[in-house]
């Protein structure tokens, strides 16, 4: 049983927003810096590499959510953007499973996405999550904070944050990994994990209505 994108909320809307403010800014500061010559300006100068992101950020929420949005079942009910009360942050996508939930943040990056771990027996363990040469552990900070905040809601439901990395550079094979609890995977890998997750007693319909009532579409 399929859920209508007004009741699921729309993937990538707040960012798709975003970028459409930005870019509206940055075409009226064109204009007006080049006088007559606005028009051309605009058609002619790059967008700034800043706001250029925020379009980029909201392609790979939507490609993503519309995956997600395939697997609705009574099984798999799945909500967009959603805004954590309190904040201007929001969650990209909640899946919820019988088996729990899974909080997804969803990454359009260039590169590979792998574990690095430093560290081991005569000085502390540390984990860093890698894309390409760049170190985007922090990803991995505000996933947690993400779970953590759904986490305070569900009480002891399971929830499970990920990391979906859209079109990165997966490996042929694998290339899956968890780093402190939370999943990165690519979408394709992601959908078989939740779509395997029938095991449990978790009410699917009457959960989604009790995160979608806090977690408001942003």
């Amino acid at each position: 049983m399929a859920e209508s994108s007004t009741e699921s909320g729309v993937a990538g809307a707040s960012a798709r927003r975003e970028y459409e403010r930005r870019k509206a800014k940055d075409e009226e500061e064109t204009r007006a810096k080049w006088g007559q010559f606005g028009g051309l300006a605009v058609a002619l100068v790059d967008e700034r590499q800043s706001t250029k992101a925020w379009d980029r950020g909201a392609i790979g929420e939507e490609r993503l959510g519309a995956r997600l949005d395939a697997l609705a079942t009574d099984d798999v009910a799945v909500l967009h953007d959603r805004r954590i009360p309190g904040s201007k942050a929001n969650i990209d996508h909640i899946a919820i499973t019988r088996s729990g939930i899974w909080v997804i943040d969803a990454k359009r990056y260039k590169g590979r996405p792998e574990l690095k771990i430093e560290g081991g027996i005569l000085r502390p363990r540390v984990e860093k999550l890698l894309v390409g040469r760049r170190d985007c552990t922090k990803l991995v900070d505000g996933a947690i904070k993400q779970v953590d905040v759904v986490r305070d809601l569900v009480g002891d439901v399971p929830v499970t944050g990920a990391l979906c990395f859209i079109e990165a550079d997966w490996p042929l094979l694998g290339g899956a990994f968890s780093t402190r609890g939370v999943h990165v995977l690519r979408p394709k890998r992601l959908a078989k994990v939740l779509v395997e997750e029938t095991a449990g007693a978790v009410d699917v319909a009457a959960m989604r209505e009790s995160i979608a009532s806090r977690f408001k579409s942003a």
